[in-house]
């Protein structure tokens, strides 16, 4: 019997811009386990797999009571890691669920099932923010994304889009947290390998959009923080310090 909504995590230990993410504690908590109890807090989520290429993570995360899938180490994005274990457990939907977003919960993954269950052509759904600070516009870590009056992507960069030519005019949204597949489109996805745009800006969305098919943007409820860089780790026990005396950042 297959599963309504399986999420998956990819966890890669050899990370180019902080090596040993997945393993780095926040909070006293390996970053893997605050994304994967996060999920686990989703009533949506019928099963939660953390997909790693690493052994120390799949210890890590079993010795919490989860459960990790060990994946080749030559896959070439996140999207292929979730494919490969997709394509292993039959499921109607599938998350691909960030595995350096500590502050991932059920307000910013239910909203994507939703948008799945009840538009039968949307095939891939993810969620965008307004930015708010200006250093995010210029921050290639940061991935904007522009689209429709309908809410469909047009293009996703690490450079500022739109550019600003009439300033007043400008706005910027980000792409943040986890993403949502109807399965078959997720392999099909995968099964394709990568495209020009997708290599130039390594961003595995372009690889949709290339080949013409339409990803729709939800809004999300809230801003998180992503953990990309030491700068971030120092965001992230800020947030955290101050969360715990009640203070809002």
């Amino acid at each position: 019997m297959s599963l309504e909504t399986l999420a998956v995590i990819p966890a890669r230990l050899a990370s180019t811009r902080l090596p040993g993410k997945p393993l780095i504690k926040i909070g006293g908590v390996p970053l893997i386990l605050r994304v994967l109890r996060g999920v686990r807090a989703c009533s949506c989520v019928d099963r939660v797999i953390v997909a790693t290429d690493d052994e120390r993570i799949a210890a890590t995360v079993e010795a919490d009571g989860g459960e990790a899938m060990m994946t080749p180490g030559d896959l070439s994005s996140g999207g292929d890691r979730v494919a490969w274990v997709a394509r292993r457990i039959p499921s109607r939907f599938v998350l691909n669920v960030q595995g350096d977003d500590p502050l991932v919960g059920p307000d910013m993954i239910e909203p994507l099932v939703i948008e799945l269950k009840k538009k039968h052509d949307t095939r891939l759904a993810l969620l965008v923010r307004r930015i708010e600070k200006d250093e995010e516009v210029n921050d290639p870590n940061v991935v904007k994304v522009v689209f429709d009056i309908s809410g469909r992507a047009l293009y996703f960069s690490r450079s500022p889009v739109p550019h600003p030519r009439r300033a007043e005019h400008a706005k910027w949204y980000k792409h943040i947290g986890p993403y949502a597949w109807q399965r078959d489109f997720l392999l099909d996805f995968a099964a394709g390998g990568q495209t020009p745009l997708e290599v130039a800006e390594s961003l595995e969305m372009l690889r949709v959009l290339e080949r013409g098919f339409t990803i729709r943007c939800v809004a999300a409820p809230r801003d998180t923080i992503e953990i990309d860089t030491p700068r971030d780790l120092n965001k992230i026990e800020a947030f955290l310090a101050a969360q715990s005396r009640g203070v809002s950042l």
